[in-house]
């Protein structure tokens, strides 16, 4: 008979320990998203290459976390959140094998006056625009924001300390400034000025079907980046808005990015400042500008929903590979729901004067499962 209480009292302190605590929670989540997809790149003087195989993140790149929050009263929490990314290819972590390169932050949490969040944390043009206005997000491979966006794509920063204010009719502020933006590379010191700094803002007004956002960023390099580089800064913006139609929602971007950072890759020099962790690799083109726009469309049908989104970044001289032509993207997506938590996904892209070379063309297409938990 003994054994048969063991039960009874396990449920018994479990229900005394979750009323405890019933003001206080902590979470787990996760996403694992694996798909098949084939990428081929064409160029002048007859190159090109092309893959095919497995793809990760396809719809939501896979990660893990952990939040929680406790009531401190008066209407205040504290609050954190712990969010690791990883290939469910090979089960490596992503973000240069950081624990926690997604998000790693503790705040405090006011419905009355805000909230105030450090760690390590997006800047609000990937939160609050790349992630909402674009339905591809910043996945689906070169259909994501990022590809004519650079500031949106999941760009995060370390050593960040951002304020939010509550929503009021609608309408909310962010803003934020990171003492060492990128703090594991080589562009680290113990002065302020020999670190990356970056600042990043953000406004957005919601209600009903209406949805509108503009972003913010500047990123002031390390005085020992190189010579001339001191007072030279990486500054980007952008404008966007959705409508919700019911039958269709219609989302609008425009953007600029001035004095960008490049890297190099097989096609030249491409626009790919997306993760600025990187930053000691990059160097600057002095001058630059580039306009980028999108005009995505979202159409739900039933448990399917069909994406397709035009973008584009316009350069303003050569200075990047002698052609720099406008890029144009276009992209064509469906997800199917098997359940409130995992889909089906499959989408193409085409991309012309892809990294901005002329003739140069690239063009995906993937198919893959999307699980939520």
């Amino acid at each position: 008979m003994k054994f048969k209480l063991y039960p009874l009292a396990f449920a018994i302190t479990a229900a005394v320990a979750a009323n405890a605590h019933a003001a206080d929670s902590v979470q787990l989540y996760g996403v694992v998203d694996l798909g098949i997809g084939y990428e081929q790149v064409k160029g002048p003087n007859g190159f090109k290459q092309s893959r095919i195989g497995m793809i990760d993140g396809g719809h939501g790149s896979s990660r893990f976390g952990l939040k929680g929050s406790e009531d401190l009263g008066n209407g205040l929490k504290a609050a954190f959140t712990l969010e690791s990314g990883f290939n469910a290819s090979n089960g490596r972590s992503g973000q240069s094998g950081r624990l926690f390169g997604r998000q790693a932050t503790i705040g405090l949490e006011s419905k009355s006056w805000g909230t105030l969040r450090a760690g390590v944390n997006e800047n609000y043009a990937t939160a609050w625009i790349g992630d909402v206005v674009n339905p591809f997000g910043t996945n689906f491979g070169t259909a994501g924001s990022g590809s004519s966006f650079s500031s949106a794509a999941s760009v995060r920063f370390d050593n960040l300390i951002a304020y939010e204010t509550p929503k009021m009719a609608g309408f909310q502020l962010g803003v934020g400034y990171s003492f060492n933006a990128d703090s594991g590379s080589s562009n680290t010191g113990f002065k302020t000025g020999d670190n990356n700094r970056a600042i990043t803002a953000g406004l957005r007004y919601s209600t009903g079907p209406v949805y509108l956002a503009a972003a913010y960023d500047s990123y002031n390099p390390s005085n020992t980046t190189g010579p001339g580089q001191r007072d030279e800064k990486l500054q980007a913006f952008i404008l966007s808005g959705s409508y919700d139609f019911e039958v269709v929602k219609l989302g609008l971007a425009f953007g600029q990015v001035r004095d960008g950072w490049f890297k190099s890759n097989n096609m030249g020099t491409t626009p790919d400042a997306g993760d600025f962790r990187a930053f000691g690799s990059y160097r600057q083109v002095e001058g630059f500008r580039a306009n980028s726009y999108l005009v995505a469309l979202t159409v739900p049908m039933g448990n399917n929903e069909l994406i397709a989104a035009w973008q584009a970044a316009d350069p303003n001289n050569d200075k990047l590979t002698g052609d720099d032509e406008t890029m144009n993207i276009f992209s064509l997506g469906i997800t199917h729901k098997l359940s409130k938590r995992t889909n089906l996904y499959a989408y193409g892209t085409y991309g012309d004067n892809y990294a901005f070379n002329r003739d140069a063309k690239n063009q995906a297409v993937a198919v893959g499962v999307r699980h939520r938990f």
